[in-house]
């Protein structure tokens, strides 16, 4: 039995083919802003599967394709009513992101709990997952790729920038200084929100990040332990398995 995920976010629609024993290579992506009833034809022309695990943060996109994709078979949308494997801690779990729900399946199974999962995002957000393992919250902050965009939207001599590693934390360029203040000042971000979750958790957590700007952050952060990619998608085909079967 084959399965589709679709990893929904807010600026990429990410699917790839898996099966009870793991990932498969067939993938694609959309953006998010152009899924249609149309572009999913196209995107998902050859790609076969017996049901979809959908994990959706964007609902007026979800609406789209869970209509085109339960003409192809059964559809799961990932949420805390899903069969999930975790103890969900947490006072209004409809409030939980079916991305950090996935996340959370995935951390305890690829990397044990208790967990910090930091995925970098379009917000970056941080996820605590106790021994049990048991989903407890986190922590929501602005994605750095949106605080970089912000400065130049928001400045007249500003330019957008490329991420990458700063050459030196004294900037002899505009370029260079926007570099450094980007990835410096949001590994000091990252580095002061794992101390604060450390200290309120029980037990030494595995620090796993994920999502786009996950190496670059990490590389400067002894703390993160495991940059694990595929870490989303591993969660969403651990639910399949527990929800599609």
């Amino acid at each position: 039995m084959a399965w589709l995920l679709v990893d929904n976010s807010n600026t990429r629609t990410k699917f790839a083919l898996a099966d009870a024993g793991g990932l498969l290579s067939r993938r694609g992506w959309l953006p998010t802003a152009e899924i249609s009833d149309a572009a999913l034809a196209g995107s998902l022309e050859g790609f076969e599967f017996d049901g979809t695990l959908l994990c959706s943060v964007v609902p007026e996109k979800a609406r789209i394709l869970h209509d085109h994709l339960i003409r192809r078979g059964p559809v799961h949308s990932l949420s805390h009513r899903s069969d999930t494997g975790l103890v969900i801690d947490y006072p209004e779990p409809g409030q939980i992101g079916a991305d950090r729900l996935a996340n959370a399946i995935g951390v305890a199974s690829r990397h044990g709990a208790p967990a910090i999962v930091i995925d970098f995002g379009t917000a970056v957000t941080f996820d605590v997952v106790a021994a049990g393992p048991a989903y407890c919250g986190g922590v929501i902050a602005p994605g750095l790729g949106a605080m970089q965009d912000y400065l130049g939207r928001r400045t007249a001599l500003l330019p957008k920038i490329e991420l990458e590693e700063p050459r030196a934390a004294i900037g002899k360029s505009t370029v260079e200084a926007m570099q450094a203040g980007a990835v410096f000042g949001y590994r000091g971000l990252v580095r002061e929100i794992i101390a604060r979750l450390r200290a309120e958790m029980t037990g030494d957590p595995a620090i796993v990040a994920t999502g786009g700007d996950a190496a670059l952050i990490a590389r400067g952060l002894p703390e993160i332990v495991a940059v694990d990619p595929d870490l989303t998608l591993e969660g969403l085909r651990l639910a399949a398995v527990r929800n599609l079967l």
